[in-house]
């Protein structure tokens, strides 16, 4: 059985099997990760991999999962960045019974 020693934040370097650890890689920029539960502690670790690494643990056997940024990323964002005051705002509008009604008309007075 193969072992794979990782380092954990609290307890130091631990022993792990294959089925320990899962290796994810973004499809977008082919960033890689790793994750595993500390058997010591069981505090959940996550770690950045180099390609290298990611070939060596799959290699071994470690599952990976493949996964993609969300799309709404590359939409594109039109009018400035919210703000606290917007923030702000928009709890108080929250406060009113009628918020959604509230809220309705100001979003059908700006498309207009």
């Amino acid at each position: 059985m193969t072992t794979i020693r990782a380092s954990c934040p609290s307890c130091g370097d631990v022993d792990l099997t294959v089925g320990d650890v899962s290796v994810r890689v973004c499809a977008n920029d082919r960033s890689g990760s790793y994750n595993f539960r500390c058997p010591e502690c069981e505090m959940a670790v996550a770690k950045h991999a180099d390609p290298n690494v990611v070939e060596l643990l799959v290699s071994s056997g470690v599952k990976m999962a493949v996964w993609q940024l969300p799309a709404e990323l590359w939409e594109p964002h039109a009018g400035p960045a919210i703000s606290h005051d917007d923030l702000l705002d928009f709890h108080d509008l929250l406060t009113d019974e009628r918020w959604f009604d509230r809220l309705s008309a100001l979003v059908d007075t700006e498309q207009a």
